[in-house]
This record gives C-alpha cells, structure tokens and sequence, in this order.
C-alpha cells in the first residue's frame, strides 16, 4: 500500500514531449521545431555576449555574495525592467503609481499576479485568447480562478486577428473579469492587433470595467526595438487603465533557466501601492520566498549600463534579423513549390512563432515521414529553421500538404 495508489499518469507536456522525441529521433535528417528558444544559423543555443561580458564582470566583483534578497526581489533590477516595459518617460512612473516585483521568469509573474488577483482582490473570471500560450489556463485555475473562458482572437480561414468576435467577445465578458493580452509576437499565432485594433480592445475594456493583464515575453525578441513591441502596454497605461504586465527576460536575454521575471503594476491611486506590496510579499513568501540573484543582477547592469544597453539593442536586433530572413526563405521556398494553400501568413507574423495552419493528422505525418518535429496545433518555432535546413522543411511540407489535404 501507498499513500500514492491509484495517481493516474499525466499526459506529458507537449512541446517538451515532442523535443525529446525529436531527440530520441536516430536519423539525421530531422529538423526540431517545437520548443521556444532562439537558435543560430548553425542550430545552436547562443549566450549573448553582452551576458556573458557581465557574468564574467559579477563573478569577479568582491563585494557581491549570495545573501538573500528582499521578497519582492533585486530593486535595482525592479525599476529597470518596469522602466524597460513602460518608457523611461512613462506618466506611471513619474507618477509614482508603477513598481516591478522580481518573479521566476514570466511563469513566476503569471502565478504571483494571478493569484493576487484571485486571493486578494476578489477577482474570479479570466479570458484567454483562442488559441494561447499552453500554460496560461493552468497557471491561473491553480492561482484560484473558478470562471476560466476564451475570446475569440485567430480567423483561422484568413489566418488574422478576427478583431471583429474579439470585440463582440470582450463586450460580452462579466464586469471585472480579468483579460489575458499578449503584448506582442502572440503566442501561438505570431500575429498581433495593429495600432487602431489595439486601440478598440482598449476602449472596451475601459468601458467594460475589465482588467487588464498583458504578458509579454519577447520584448525587443520581436521585432528588434524594445519600444515598437510595448507600444500596446503604453498606450493602455495613457488611457489611464490600471493593470498587471508579467514580463520575462528568458528569451531576450537568452536567460531561459536562470529564470528572470518581473510583474509590473500600474495603479491609478498611488495610495493602493504600500498595501498592495505588503500583500503581494504573503503571496511570493508562500511560493518562492525571495528570488534567486544572478539572473536579475546581469539584466540590471546591461539595462542601466549605457554601453552594455546598445551592446543588447545590437544582440536583439541580430536575433530578430535572422527570425525574418527566415520566415522569408520558408515563404519562398514554398512559393516556387506551389504548395497548396497560401503562405503570405508567415511573413506578416512576428517574433519566434509562425501558425501554419497545417492540421494534426499533417503534423503527425511530418514526424513521421519526414522527421520535422512541431506542435500538433501546427505552431513551429521559426528559430529551428536556418539557411542548411529550410528548402528541406519546405519540402517536407509541400508533399505532407499533398498527400493529407485540408482546408488550407
């Protein structure tokens, strides 16, 4: 007997699943599409050299040591990172009605915030966009929300924003409900609302009495320009909308496992801040205590160091190039196949992800057949491809396309 009897197995996590299938794959012909981390052209992981400059720079400074930190986390790296998201001329902070709280990565920030929501605030309804991040109902069912709901966002017929149910969907959600926004390069679908778009979305939750909870996670990873992808977060803060914004340095930094985070808050009443930190330090007390340092301490020094500040604008930049030139070649090659279906899609998409509109059963038949490894929602990490490998994923998805037909 075991106080453990009768547990039943969990169904694996996907994207981590189907990596360690393509890592298990013995033929060498096989391409990896699955997981969320930036790749080199020669399909490596790559430390920024600006992180490993300042890692280098911290170890060897004397006067650090591995003391605790406070429970809302590294101050220095706080107001850097709620700067890095709001503008350093952001009317909240010079108001003084913004602060950060260090989290585990944007993970960390999702559970911290959702859980305040929830157990401090009352909150109990929240919309996710259909489709979305995996992880995002999970987090927030676990932090204490009963009421778990989609809003429309992907016409998967035309493959856009379907802004039109989006808003009809947002008109209809309970007063306080709590809204899921991605900040920029939406996860799955790499497409984000444009300038006007985002401007209705915001009018209705200003209306609607809604709160708003971005996550953006590829701040700068998007599109090369830190600014450009928080233009969205800056403009509902200039609207005067109170929110919650969970921000992770995982794939900007390429930090991904030392799991670096911060939830930035933005009140109306500057007032609220004092109770809402004393109450936020009981939730991270119970889960995490205090964060953990080094991470936090290299994006404090590359942020507030000018030289070290444009030595990441240069990192981002280059990573962002390369995202595009190759969602261009993908496009490309599948244009001279005349691959069934249109593939304009993948260009006007943003940042690491591209939503191909292949099916499951064409996922499926791209694992087996031709040991390109992606997400059965047909979602691939743009990262994986590189100039040796895409003519041959492109052709692995003209025949799939060929022999399993769809709608596409």
């Amino acid at each position: 007997m075991s106080f453990f009897d009768g547990i039943p197995v969990a169904p694996p996590i996907e994207v981590f699943h189907k990596n360690q299938l393509y890592l298990n794959e013995k033929k060498d012909n096989k391409v990896n599409l699955t997981i969320g981390a930036y790749r080199t052209e020669e399909g490596k992981p790559w430390v920024l050299p600006v992180v490993h400059n300042t890692e280098v720079e911290i170890a060897n400074d004397t006067t650090l040591n591995h003391e605790y930190l406070p429970v809302l986390g590294h101050e220095g790296f706080r107001k850097a990172a709620t700067a890095l998201v709001l503008g350093e001329d952001s009317v909240a902070i010079k108001e003084d009605r913004a602060f950060g709280i260090q989290c585990l990565s944007g993970t960390g920030a999702l559970r911290a915030g959702a859980e305040f929501l929830a157990r401090v605030a009352g909150f109990k309804d929240v919309y996710v966009s259909n489709p979305t991040w995996g992880n995002h109902k999970l987090v927030f069912k676990n932090a204490g929300f009963t009421g778990l709901h989609d809003y429309t966002y992907w016409d998967y017929q035309n493959k856009r924003v379907h802004i039109e149910q989006l808003i009809t969907d947002l008109e209809n959600a309970a007063d306080r409900s709590v809204i899921i926004l991605h900040g920029c390069a939406h996860n799955p679908t790499g497409m984000d609302p444009t300038q006007e778009q985002w401007k209705r979305i915001a009018e209705v939750i200003k209306r609607r009495n809604l709160f708003t909870f971005f996550d953006i996670a590829y701040q700068g990873f998007a599109s090369g320009d830190p600014a450009a992808d928080a233009w969205a977060i800056r403009y509902f803060v200039d609207q005067g909308l109170e929110m919650v914004v969970s921000q992770s340095f995982a794939k900007n930094f390429g930090l991904y496992n030392e799991r670096v985070g911060n939830l930035t808050v933005v009140v109306n009443n500057k007032n609220v801040s004092a109770g809402f930190q004393s109450q936020m330090s009981l939730v991270i007390r119970a889960n995490w205590s205090n964060p953990p340092a080094h991470g936090a301490r290299i994006v404090h020094k590359v942020l507030t160091t000018p030289a070290l500040h444009q030595q990441w604008n240069e990192s981002i930049q280059a990573m962002s190039s390369r995202i595009k030139q190759m969602r261009a070649a993908l496009r490309t090659h599948l244009e001279q196949l005349q691959t069934p279906g249109t593939w304009e899609h993948i260009t006007q998409q943003i940042g690491m992800f591209s939503y191909t509109g292949l099916t499951a059963a064409q996922v499926d038949h791209l694992i087996a057949e031709h040991q390109v490894f992606l997400l059965s929602d047909g979602r691939i990490n743009i990262c994986g491809l590189n100039t040796k490998n895409v003519e041959y994923v492109a052709k692995a998805i003209d025949a799939t396309v060929r022999t399993v037909k769809s709608n596409i």
